[in-house]
């Protein structure tokens, strides 16, 4: 069984790398850059719009704007923000960094077409608000049969391969500490994780809504903080650093010669899908969301993706480049590359930190993946039994991925999200020009001074449940 297990592993390692480099890698960057192209840059044009939409209070008694930004970016921010910018950095160099900062400002596109879809095709439910891509695919596109595949997929990848991966990472973060006693110290931890997860999952969206918006700022501001006294101890080599990082970025020998490792690819992938830009699973939290407009959300999660790639990942970044002890193409990589840099300011009070604030992504990140997987379920079937089934199936996931090596389950999460995204990118497409459509809506409103309110008429739309 063992040798089947490891030659399954394998297998499924190789393919996840030729659909991620041959395929998605590419689809996802023409999404980007065809929709910056059709927006007119909109993630920079009305990001100021973006903020000030986060201040506004919800519309109607739901869910905030801004809980629904915490919700997504608990998924979107998790340990790949870590230890994923750090390979990065090994495997492909400081001129990895831009490429990373490139698509961040390209898939916030994707994002604000995603998520304005999301917005204008949601359904009620109870208090609040479900829809993602599942939702606007079985609506707009009349394909229920593609939005449960989608569904599916989502549910697979989130709530079992993605939370099992994020409770193994949690439990691993405590290995320094544990040393011998680790199985002993895992089955506690994952004990501990099920118990909270239970008490979060049974509690529903609102539940989850407001532990998001308490965690992640708690979450930002700990590694933020790390991340700006290492800037200011080593300031005096940030300029040299940004040198490197341009001087590297744009290095003919280096872009060109074996292209599938230089630096261009690297930057891109880790910018791609550390912000999920274009994949389909921000979407479910932002159709959350009680806005007055659908543009309004889509602006916003806007700024969860620049939250995570420019703000999260850099703060890696410098961490990383300002200590110096990364080697390019060297052995010491991930999270012990990242906690032997903040050792060099802080000493194991730094790896203390380090491993808390990995504890503290992790979970946030468990958080916001069963958000999203549950609407999901509840676009499959809203049976009540079955919905507890699925929460005690997701609790068990946790506690189960804090005692496993968890390398074919992350393969086969990751061969599902591929194919979910494929998904999100072709209904996008095709359905964008709605999303198009609501946002010229959105900035005639403004500049006749009104606050924007959403009528599907107006842009010729009658398929909807929330805006007629």
């Amino acid at each position: 069984m063992k040798e089947f297990i490891d030659a399954l592993t394998v297998w499924t390692d190789s393919f996840d790398s030729f659909l991620y480099s041959n395929i998605l890698f590419w689809v996802l960057i023409a999404v980007g850059v065809y929709f910056t192209i059709r927006t007119g840059f909109v993630q920079l044009r009305m990001f100021p719009e973006g903020i000030r939409v986060l201040t506004e209070k919800s519309h109607d008694g739901g869910i905030s704007s801004f809980q629904a930004l915490m919700i997504a970016t608990a998924s979107r921010v998790g340990t790949g923000n870590i230890a994923g910018v750090a390979t990065a950095i090994v495997m492909g160099g400081p001129g990895a960094v831009f490429w990373m900062w490139i698509m961040a400002i390209i898939g916030g596109a994707s994002a604000f077409i995603e998520s304005t879809l999301a917005q204008i095709y949601k359904e009620p439910d109870g208090e609040i608000f479900k829809g993602g891509p599942a939702y606007y695919i079985e609506k707009a596109l009349k394909a229920r049969w593609l939005g449960i595949i989608f569904a599916i997929c989502l549910i697979l990848t989130f709530a079992f391969g993605f939370n099992g991966l994020q409770s193994y990472n949690i439990a691993s973060a405590f290995e320094h500490y544990a040393g011998d006693h680790y199985s002993t110290v895992a089955l506690g931890i994952g004990a501990l994780l099920a118990a909270i997860a239970a008490f979060l999952f049974f509690g529903g969206a609102r539940k989850i809504s407001t532990w998001s918006s308490i965690l992640v700022p708690i979450m930002a501001a700990i590694y933020l903080l790390v991340g700006f006294v290492i800037f200011v101890y080593n300031i005096g080599k940030v300029p040299g650093i940004f040198a490197d990082i341009f001087r590297e970025a744009f290095n003919f020998k280096q872009i060109t010669a074996g292209f599938a490792g230089s630096c261009v690819v690297w930057g891109v992938k880790r910018g791609l899908f550390s912000n999920e830009a274009g994949m389909g699973s921000a979407p479910n939290a932002a159709a959350a969301a009680d806005v007055s407009h659908p543009v309004k959300q889509g602006l916003v999660q806007v700024i969860s993706v620049f939250i995570d790639t420019l703000l999260i990942c850099s703060n890696t970044i410098f961490i990383i480049l300002c200590t110096g002890q990364f080697k390019v193409g060297g052995e010491l990589n991930g999270i012990p590359l990242v906690q032997n840099s903040v050792s060099t300011v802080f000493g194991e009070v730094g790896v203390g930190l380090l491993t808390f604030s990995v504890a503290l992504f992790a979970f946030t990140s468990l958080i916001g993946n069963y958000f999203y997987a549950e609407f999901n379920f509840k676009f499959i079937t809203e049976n009540k039994i079955a919905l507890a089934v699925f929460r005690v199936m997701a609790v068990i996931a946790v506690f189960i991925g804090a005692n496993s090596n968890l390398a074919l389950a992350w393969n086969t999460a990751d061969i599902l999200m591929a194919f979910m995204a494929l998904i999100n990118c072709f209904a996008i497409l095709i359905l964008g020009k709605h999303a198009i459509a609501a946002m010229k809506d959105y900035t005639k409103q403004k500049a006749e001074g009104k606050n924007p309110v959403f009528k599907a008429a107006s842009i010729g739309l009658d398929n909807t449940d929330v805006w007629k």
